[in-house]
């Protein structure tokens, strides 16, 4: 059986002809996802999730970051760049593949646009040299100098189809800009749709882009307590999410994919108080609003099972897929472990493991 038709639901959603994309590696990852781990700490009857949220800095991107400002430090943990170790990890944490995309510190918001244009090749070709010596274990996101939309779609265009990109990668906003919704970046949410590449979004760090302002949740305090992370990057997910219904975007693009980081955010909590607001002010939507709640996808950074139930009884179990945040402050130890304490039924668990990343890849 294929991943994706694990669950007749959601079986056909998504799915493009993805020969164009290379179907020796494509057959490669089916087989290895598949494949039994044999990890000691998961024994050989167990399969490994796909982590849709997880983070690296090649060394080339590094040291051309420092080219450009020598006041930044590239990454000192070899996790980040050093694909055998980060191998020997997943296989310790039961995770079979990951989607590789930059954290939140992406330079795009400082860089100029070429120095923006020549970081996102560096990566980009990066992402797919680590692909092609890593079939089976590495996928990536398209990373873009998204400040200006032009150059973004040329990369996009420039990598498309190529080995292991599989995603679009992309910041929520830039210093409290919803730039995805302005006119100059239609084409490009059209290109990403015409070629199946769902979005993963990520929340940009950096005092400009907290959300509430410096005073409220960028101030010494709030830095402390890392409240300008936890709070700031959810409601970060929760306006992004919400700007997608209203501006009509999702009904322009209907077979666009979204993954929305950190659990969807404060999103799927308040999606209720959402909508009630929306009928108090007679805004007309084309849809119900649980439909568009539903058109996208969450991963399990939650941290509570209770809350990942909640999550997983609002939207569907095939609406939601691994993610770890690795390797940072907010990372998960054990990428799994939430979803296994929930004892969820068997098809319910693989879905959200593997099968709805596999589908929104095209594995």
């Amino acid at each position: 059986m294929k991943l994706s038709e694990e669950n007749p639901r959601a079986s056909t959603l998504g799915r493009r002809d993805f020969l164009q994309l290379g179907v020796g590696a494509g057959a490669l990852l089916r087989t290895a996802l598949n494949a039994p781990l044999a990890s000691p700490q998961y024994g050989t009857n167990r399969t490994g999730s796909i982590d849709i949220h997880s983070h690296w800095a090649p060394g080339a991107y590094g040291k051309a970051l420092t080219q450009i400002r020598p006041s930044i430090t590239p990454s000192t943990n070899s996790l980040d760049y050093d694909l055998d170790q980060r191998k020997r990890w997943m296989d310790q944490h039961g995770i079979q593949v990951v989607a590789l995309t930059l954290s939140g510190a992406m330079p795009w918001q400082w860089v100029s646009a070429d120095a923006g244009a020549h970081l996102a090749r560096i990566v980009n070709d990066a992402a797919i040299e680590a692909h092609l010596k890593f079939p089976d274990r590495f996928l990536a996101g398209v990373e873009m100098p998204i400040r200006d939309p032009q150059l973004s779609l040329r990369e996009l265009n420039r990598v498309a189809g190529r080995p292991g990109m599989r995603a679009v990668h992309l910041p929520t906003s830039i210093e409290g800009r919803d730039y995805l919704f302005e006119p100059a970046y239609q084409p490009l949410l059209a290109r990403c749709e015409e070629l199946a590449y769902p979005l993963l979004f990520h929340p940009l760090s950096g005092d400009d882009n907290i959300y509430g302002g410096k005073e409220r949740l960028g101030n010494a305090l709030a830095q402390s307590a890392n409240i300008n992370n936890t709070l700031g990057y959810t409601f970060e997910s929760a306006t992004t999410a919400a700007k997608f219904i209203v501006t009509g975007t999702l009904d322009k693009f209907p077979k666009l994919e979204i993954v929305l980081p950190h659990s969807g955010g404060c999103f799927p909590y308040i999606a209720g108080r959402i909508e009630r607001g929306l009928v108090a002010m007679k805004f007309k939507l084309q849809r119900p609003f649980r439909d568009y709640i539903r058109r996208f996808h969450y991963d399990t950074i939650a941290f509570y099972p209770e809350t990942l139930r909640f999550l997983i009884n609002l939207v569907g179990a095939d609406r939601v897929v691994i993610g770890t945040d690795n390797y940072a402050a907010m990372d998960v130890k054990e990428p799994n472990a939430l979803v296994e304490q929930l004892n969820l039924p068997a098809m319910d668990r693989d879905l959200i493991l593997r099968g709805n990343a596999a589908r929104l890849f095209r594995l």
